[in-house]
């Protein structure tokens, strides 16, 4: 039976909260990405199209535009229909079970009731040959120069299971969140708000903004820390706080805001509010664009060959040092 515009308030919210979105959304045709995924933020694809959703199914936003909202206005979005339409179709859906997504999180040792800058403080600094330093230079190809310059400036923390927490700061200084990143886990941290990660110079006037930590660092690495530069990772979102950041570095004086964001229309939808910035405060604007899809994969395909020529001089040592047979 249809639901009709006469439904009444209490139907439509009985709707709302037994209809989650992903179930709107696999019905659609899109899959789970699990990579790109969290527990908390599961990310949806249909080709080009993505759909993030939040609240426990009860939420959802388009990262590429600016369109969000509950169950109805996701069919709204998707369909193109009006709210009456709407409620028939998220009517049809009572008692679909979307598929569930597997999900690797490792458990926090931390006590729910620390604050964030007290969880930040609690984990230790990498040190040389530690788990997260592994990761960082075995998994990542970072040289470990880098890792030691943005330990030295307090960016990174190891995490569980050898992942790296990466700091986001506010303009204080004040660790605000992080991100967090490991062979088998990806997410920012419960409670944090994302502002920016920064690494490189505060006296900085050239500000290379990324999508991820991991990418801000190894731009770094590739340009071998340019001492001019402000390395910058929104942690692939576009908050109202990282914004705020954003537009006050950009009205620094003599100012180059470089929208360093991923190859991809996502990356280039990102570079295009960041050259909106730019314009409106008169600053500098240049789109930085990687190779590959991001720039850790570029800092791995430059490394490689260097690794490959290392690895063939080291075995070629020991035959030549070999003593003559006489």
């Amino acid at each position: 039976m249809g639901a009709g515009s006469g439904m009444e308030k209490s139907d439509v919210e009985e709707l709302r909260s037994g209809v989650s979105c992903a179930a709107v959304l696999e019905r659609a045709g899109f899959a789970v990405d699990p990579k790109e995924s969290t527990k908390r933020a599961v990310k949806f694809r249909r080709g080009d199209e993505i759909i993030i959703v939040i609240h426990d199914g009860k939420g959802w936003f388009d990262p590429l535009s600016d369109a969000k909202g509950d169950v109805f206005r996701l069919v709204e979005h998707l369909e193109g229909v009006p709210f009456v339409a709407a409620l028939d179709h998220v009517a049809d859906l009572i008692g679909f079970v979307p598929s569930e997504p597997i999900w690797t999180k490792v458990p926090s040792r931390n006590r729910p009731d620390l604050s964030i800058p007290e969880r930040w403080q609690s984990r230790r600094k990498p040190w040389r040959g530690s788990m997260t330093w592994r990761y960082l230079r075995d998994e990542r190809r970072l040289p470990e120069t880098v890792i030691g310059a943005a330990i030295r400036q307090d960016r990174l923390r190891e995490g569980p299971r050898g992942s790296m927490w990466a700091a986001h700061t506010d303009e204080t200084g004040a660790v605000t969140g992080w991100e967090e990143r490991g062979p088998n886990w990806r997410g920012f941290a419960t409670g944090g708000g994302k502002v920016l990660f920064r690494f490189g110079r505060d006296d900085a006037v050239r500000f290379c903004v990324t999508e991820a930590a991991i990418d801000a660092v190894s731009l770094a690495a590739i340009e071998q820390l340019q001492p001019d530069s402000l390395y910058l990772s929104t942690g692939g979102g576009w908050a109202p706080a990282t914004v705020a950041a954003i537009r006050r570095l950009a009205a620094q004086s003599g100012a180059l805001l470089v929208a360093a964001t991923d190859n991809n229309d996502q990356g280039d939808i990102y570079a295009g509010r960041l050259e909106q910035i730019a314009v409106e405060a008169g600053c500098g604007f240049e789109r930085l664009r990687p190779a590959a899809d991001d720039w850790n994969e570029d800092l791995r395909a430059a490394r490689e060959p260097e690794e490959v020529r290392r690895g063939e001089r080291k075995a070629r040592l020991p035959h030549a040092r070999q003593p003559r047979q006489g």
